[in-house]
């Protein structure tokens, strides 16, 4: 018999860390569909496949799967921005065109990933009306990865490479770039082709080295 022709009375039990995921991402995409207020620990069993009772013994209360949520998303995003981060040489043959490939993975990988979209719809839609429930990506999210990208930066200076004499002012500003002319169209969900993200980087890296390239 194949796992296809097993019924749900049939199927092996899944384990601890399964059912754990499972709640995690089920929450995920309600959280994301119903809001914070709309949702409820009823759907998300539901949409898990679990019982209430299994959220609340994995999770607690919806406040405390909702902080889960968000803490889950922020620690895979930070993943992939430092794992961008480690592409980069410290001695760039060509800075403009591998600062602008550069974007092109940390928009594509990070910030216009499946995580990355779901944390910014998270953040949008409840951040005004529920701080709190952020205050752990406010430590382990922004404030990391601009650490990480300004010491990127703070290297490529020494090297000789950048004209930079705040390098935390220069990574907060490198990733508002490169995110300016996608904003509009992350925010409504469009889907962005590479063409869009390079056309993005461009405008962005040609900006980011009349402010910060070697005179």
């Amino acid at each position: 018999m194949t796992l296809t022709e097993l019924s749900p009375d049939t199927l092996p039990p899944r384990s601890h860390a399964a059912k754990r995921m499972s709640v995690l991402e089920a929450a995920t995409y309600v959280f994301c569909r119903e809001g914070y207020a709309g949702a409820n620990i009823d759907m998300i069993a539901a949409e898990a496949g679990v019982s209430r009772q299994t959220v609340y013994n994995h999770h607690g209360d919806k406040e405390k799967l909702f902080i889960a949520v968000v803490r889950a998303l922020t620690e895979r995003t930070n993943a992939g921005i430092f794992a961008t981060l480690a592409t980069f040489p410290d001695q760039p043959a060509d800075l403009n065109s591998e600062l602008v490939d550069f974007a092109i993975r940390l928009n594509g990988n990070c910030i216009c990933s499946g995580d990355g979209k779901f944390l910014r719809k998270l953040i949008e839609m409840e951040g005004q009306r529920y701080p709190e429930l952020f205050t752990g990506w406010r430590e382990d999210g922004p404030s990391k990865t601009w650490a990480a990208l300004a010491a990127r930066f703070a290297r490529l200076a020494h090297a000789g490479h950048l004209d930079i004499d705040d390098p935390d002012v220069a990574a907060r500003q490198f990733l508002a770039l490169i995110n300016a002319d996608l904003h509009v169209s992350m925010a409504l969900g469009d889907k962005l082709g590479e063409d869009r993200i390079r056309e993005s980087a461009t405008n962005a890296i040609r900006t980011f080295m009349r402010a910060y390239g070697k005179r």
